[in-house]
C-alpha cells in the first residue's frame, strides 16, 4: 500500500507531464478559434475540458493513498456498469438481480483493499456467476432466462472484473529480490493508464493520416490496418522508453512485451464496445464524458489492456 510520501519523482514527473499536454492541446485549440473563427471546434473544446476534469480527478485521487485511488476507480467501475445497464436491453423481472450484480462492486474491490488475491480472481468469474442465475431463478421468469443472465453475467465481467485489474495493480506486495523504496503501484497505474491512451491515440492519428484498407469495417469503420500498425509501433517504442523509467524494474524486454499487450489488447477491447454498440443500434454509451461519449467509450481499451497488463507483470515480476 502506498500515500502520498511513497509517490516516486518518476511518477510525479509523468503528471506533470500529462497536465503539460494538456495545457498544450488548450492553447492550440485557442490559437485555431482566434486565426480560424470560421472553423467549429465545440466537439475539440469539450474533449479537452472533458480530459482536464478525467486527468484532475485522476491524479488527486492517485497521489493522495490507496484507499482514494481505490474509491475512485470503483466508482468508475460504478458508472461503467450502470452505463451498460442502461442501453442493454434487460428484463423487467431482472431488476432484483441488478442490484446484487451492483453490490459486487463493493465487495470486489474490499478483496484488493485486504489484499486477497485469491477471492479478488474468483469471486466475480465464479461465484457470482453461479450466483446470478440463482437469484433469477427465484423470480420465476423463464423466458428470456439465458440471455439475460449472460447479457448482466458479461457486463459485470467487462466492466467491474476486467478494470478492477487496473485497482489491484495498488495493492501488489512487491518481493523483496525487487529491492524497491517505494510501492510500485501508483507507477503500474500510471504506465497502463497512459500507454493504453497513448495507443488509443496512436492508432486513430496514424489510421486518419495513413489508412486506407479497412480491418474490421462492419464493426468500426475508423479502424484500418496502417491505424493498428502505427498504434502497435508508436505504443511499444514508448513503452520501452517509459516503462524502464518510470519503474525502474521492468527492463527493456518485458517493456516491449508490455507495449504489444496494451496496444493489441487495446485495439480487441476498442472492437468489442463497437460491436456491442453496432449490435444496440447506437453511437456512443452515454452522455457522461461531453466530447467522447460515455465511460465506457472512454474505458473501452482498458476492459482489455488491464486484466493483460496486470496478469503479464504480477506472473513476470511479483
Amino acid at each position: 500500500m502506498f500515500n502520498l510520501e511513497n509517490i516516486s519523482t518518476e511518477s510525479r514527473w509523468t503528471i506533470a507531464g500529462i497536465y503539460t499536454l494538456l495545457v498544450i492541446a488548450t492553447l492550440i485549440r485557442f490559437i485555431l478559434c482566434r486565426t480560424k473563427p470560421q472553423k467549429d471546434t465545440t466537439e475539440l473544446k469539450l474533449r479537452i475540458r472533458t480530459w482536464w476534469v478525467i486527468v484532475i480527478l485522476f491524479s488527486l485521487a492517485i497521489i493522495q493513498s490507496t484507499t482514494s485511488a481505490l474509491i475512485f476507480l470503483a466508482f468508475v467501475c460504478f458508472l461503467a456498469l450502470k452505463e451498460f445497464l442502461s442501453v442493454v436491453p434487460t428484463r423487467r423481472a431482472d431488476r432484483r438481480v441488478l442490484f446484487w450484480a451492483y453490490l459486487a462492486i463493493p465487495f470486489q474491490f474490499y478483496w484488493i483493499h485486504i489484499q486477497w488475491y485469491g477471492m479478488f480472481i474468483v469471486f466475480i468469474p465464479v461465484y457470482m456467476f453461479l450466483f446470478l442465475p440463482t437469484r433469477m431463478i427465484l423470480a420465476g421468469e423463464t423466458k428470456g432466462f439465458l440471455r439475460a443472465v449472460a447479457t448482466i453475467h458479461w457486463g459485470l465481467m467487462t466492466t467491474v472484473f476486467c478494470l478492477s485489474h487496473a485497482a489491484y495493480l495498488l495493492a501488489l506486495n512487491p518481493p523483496k529480490t525487487l529491492n524497491l523504496a517505494l510501492h510500485p503501484g501508483p507507477q503500474l497505474l500510471l504506465l497502463l493508464i497512459l500507454l493504453t491512451q497513448i495507443n488509443d491515440v496512436a492508432q486513430f492519428a496514424t489510421g486518419k493520416l495513413l489508412g486506407k484498407l479497412k480491418i474490421a469495417p462492419k464493426i468500426s469503420p475508423g479502424k484500418t490496418i496502417a491505424g493498428f500498425i502505427g498504434g502497435l509501433t508508436i505504443t511499444v517504442a514508448l513503452a520501452a522508453i517509459i516503462a524502464p523509467w518510470l519503474t525502474s524494474f521492468i527492463d527493456v524486454k518485458h517493456a516491449l512485451v508490455t507495449g504489444a499487450i496494451i496496444a493489441i489488447g487495446g485495439f480487441i477491447g476498442d472492437l468489442t464496445i463497437s460491436a456491442l454498440k453496432r449490435d444496440i443500434g447506437i453511437k456512443d454509451t452515454g452522455a457522461t464524458l461531453p466530447g467522447h461519449g460515455g465511460i465506457l467509450d472512454r474505458v473501452d481499451s482498458l476492459t482489455y489492456t488491464a486484466p493483460l497488463f496486470f496478469h503479464f507483470i504480477y506472473y513476470s515480476y511479483f
